[in-house]
């Protein structure tokens, strides 16, 4: 198990893989296991991740103030410093997309390329994620992990989700179910209501390779936010990926196959 000290925290990372440096951050309330799921490094390819504050194996939480984007991308910074890493690959998932935009917009110098997973944010928080994360976050405030599921269970939210969306139902479901959520849980309400940066214009200014990959029928990350932000980005490709609420196994196939081609385009750089 490996550890980098900053800030008065211990966060756990992963680290696999040697080549071409590949940081790929989680999504809201998973860890480092998510990415290393979804993308198995080829030959040439190092793949870094780690649990940002108030997730998985980190310790401690923190300062309650601190769970926003900007010092996540200050974390992630301090880990391409204690890995010795001048310039990366950076991407994310959701909540990590997020943070790798905020981090290419705020360390130019330090980016070789950067990868967009289901984007979660424009330059505003999204409003339907707003409602629904921070029901979650009051439901086990006021009553736990146990019975907050249950009561979540019992939303027409959830319910009309479970008829549409199967898989982004089971999602937020398991929130409820992350490991010390009830100590935790304020971190949903914090990063659902940031934003990774306040104007689209400064997307523009972006001159690296950068891929941006969006699902279908998913209310959490909208297909038309992927579409934006492709559009406004410089160069920027969009893939679409198969939604996980008709094939997890698709999903995770084109996931891979994306990835792989675009590092090997970042690669040839």
């Amino acid at each position: 198990m490996a550890y980098f000290n900053h800030d008065g925290i211990l966060f756990y990372y992963r680290d696999e893989g040697a080549g071409l440096a590949f940081f790929f951050q989680h999504g809201l309330g998973a860890d480092v296991s998510q990415p290393f799921s979804l993308f198995r490094p080829p030959a040439g390819i190092r793949l870094p991740a780690f649990d940002a504050r108030a997730h998985g194996q980190t310790r401690p939480i923190g300062a309650p103030d601190k769970i926003h984007f900007d010092v996540f991308a200050e974390d992630l910074l301090a880990l391409l410093d204690h890995l010795q890493i001048k310039r990366a690959v950076v991407g994310g998932i959701s909540m990590g997309a997020g943070v790798a935009l905020n981090f290419t917009l705020r360390f130019p110098h330090r980016v070789l390329g950067l990868v967009l997973s289901r984007p979660a944010w424009l330059d505003a928080p999204n409003a339907w994620n707003v409602k629904i994360f921070s029901l979650i976050t009051r439901l086990i405030r006021d009553h736990g992990a146990k019975r907050g599921q249950e009561l979540f269970k019992q939303t027409p939210d959830y319910q009309e989700l479970l008829q549409q969306y199967p898989d982004v139902a089971a999602s937020l479901a398991l929130q409820f179910e992350s490991p010390r959520v009830e100590e935790t849980a304020f971190k949903l309400d914090r990063i659902i209501h940031d934003t990774p940066n306040q104007d689209r214009e400064q997307w523009k200014s972006i001159r690296v390779p950068v891929l941006v990959m969006a699902n279908r029928q998913d209310p959490i990350h909208p297909f038309e936010y992927g579409e934006i932000l492709a559009k406004a980005i410089p160069g920027a490709q969009l893939r679409e990926l198969t939604s996980k609420s008709v094939s997890v196994q698709r999903h995770g196939e084109d996931v891979q196959k994306y990835l792989g081609e675009f590092l090997n385009r970042c690669a040839r750089v």
